[in-house]
């Protein structure tokens, strides 16, 4: 399956009459977002904000960040299942405005989003400080069910990402980049020198707003199943889950993980990259035994050599990721874990709740128990009468002059598990 992405540069956006793209500047027009978002009934209001990077804006609480795309040619839509019908993605042309994103925001339910702060110590733990964001800070009507306003919240995220997308359809890419993955026993033919190399990618069902969907259907539904890397970056996986800010997997971050990037840029040189295998992350004993199951038996079917794991949250995942490992290795294969640690504020409590000798080769994106003071901002979108409540905050964090002191965990993408990020830990 052959993906085409068509890079297409934005350097800024601003508020307009119409939607449009136009030597680098993206126009987006407010009233027709509020049209789309307010179609749903479930929502009351939506305000439409801007906030580019090097201001002093803090965005929260962030609910998801999305990358607006356009389908140009090949089967599919963007986001299957969710908004556009099931086509199988992952081929053709798809044109990307490069530097965007939506961030959808509004009143948390639980006590798991996050903030990005545009400036500041806290702009360098977030890779959302870096992009031109269109927020819609999002207003449910009195007395909506939980569940239900954050599927209205995320839909309309999704909106829209795909009405700004379609701006770009006809626009020339700057740079068109070209991704291939074979089927499997043309795949295994092509380099058979190389060692084949696959990727377990764990998504957050733990359930209760911890939600991913693929191609529309909450995956802790499936069991593990294997696609080809272009169907994730062409949009079959969304993000539906409100998990620790710091090590959450963003409906962006699965457009453009980074791990399956690098994996692809290894093909054919030192490495034969053959797919992917998502799998879930369990609450019950059992369920988390026949993941990792059968996710060790199409490791070592599919002939992979060495498999790269990467997980979604902490605690309980931990499980599901010492599993996965630890069976995988037991079928002969070589495995490299992607992680993060709660090492509590001094680093010296147990990294992860659970461990394995099996597990000697690590990944980690960071302490998440690592505590930050962020400085007051000029301009807050959204809200922070939430903000002691938060993941990683606490009584007091929120202070009189508007600085919050709490930790990382709080900072949108700040330890993210497949590396979307810029701190990690080695051992000396």
């Amino acid at each position: 399956m052959k993906l085409e992405l068509g890079k297409i540069n934005i350097k800024s956006v601003k508020l307009g009459n119409e939607t449009s793209v136009k030597d680098g500047v993206l126009t987006i027009s407010e009233e027709n977002i509020k049209k789309i978002v307010l179609d749903d009934d479930h929502i009351k209001n939506v305000k439409v904000e801007l906030a580019a990077p090097g201001e002093k804006t803090r965005i929260t609480p962030v609910k998801d960040v999305i990358e607006p795309r356009v389908k140009v040619s090949g089967p599919g839509g963007q986001f299957p299942g969710m908004i556009s019908k099931v086509d199988v993605v992952g081929s053709g042309r798809t044109n990307v405005l490069s530097g965007v994103a939506v961030v959808t925001c509004g009143k948390i339910v639980g006590f798991q989003e996050g903030l990005i702060d545009m400036s500041g110590p806290g702009a360098e733990y977030t890779p959302f400080s870096q992009t031109l964001n269109v927020c819609l800070v999002i207003e449910p009507v009195d007395g909506l069910q939980q569940h239900v306003y954050e599927t209205a919240a995320r839909t309309a995220g999704f909106k829209i990402a795909d009405y700004i997308g379609k701006a770009a359809k006809d626009v020339k890419p700057d740079k068109v980049e070209t991704y291939e993955t074979k089927p499997l026993l043309e795949a295994i033919a092509e380099f058979p020198k190389l060692p084949k190399v696959g990727y377990v990618y764990m998504l957050q069902t733990q359930g209760l707003l911890h939600d991913t969907y693929v191609y529309g259907v909450d995956a802790k539904k499936i069991v593990p199943t294997m696609l080809y890397p272009t169907e994730v970056m062409d949009g079959a996986i969304v993000s539906g889950n409100c998990v620790s800010a710091c090590d959450k997997n963003t409906t962006y971050h699965h457009q453009n993980n980074p791990i399956i990037e690098d994996l692809y840029a290894r093909h054919g040189k030192d490495i034969n990259f053959i797919g992917v295998i998502i799998t879930n992350e369990n609450v019950f004993l059992a369920d988390k035994e026949r993941s990792s199951n059968w996710t060790a038996k199409m490791c070592r079917q599919l002939g992979f050599d060495a498999v790269i794991i990467s997980q979604e949250g902490f605690g309980n995942p931990d499980t599901d990721l010492i599993m996965n490992c630890k069976k995988i290795e037991a079928e002969g294969i070589k495995t490299v874990i992607v992680t993060d640690e709660y090492a509590g504020r001094d680093g010296k409590s147990q990294s992860l709740a659970d461990a394995d000798a099996a597990a000697d080769a690590v990944v980690t994106g960071g302490n998440a128990n690592e505590v930050i003071v962020l400085p007051p901002m000029d301009k807050v979108i959204g809200m922070l009468d939430y903000t002691d409540k938060i993941a990683g905050g606490f009584a007091g964090s929120l202070r009189p002059d508007g600085s919050i002191e709490a930790e990382i965990q709080v900072i949108t993408g700040a330890t993210n598990e497949i590396g979307f990020n810029k701190i990690t830990a080695r051992e000396l």
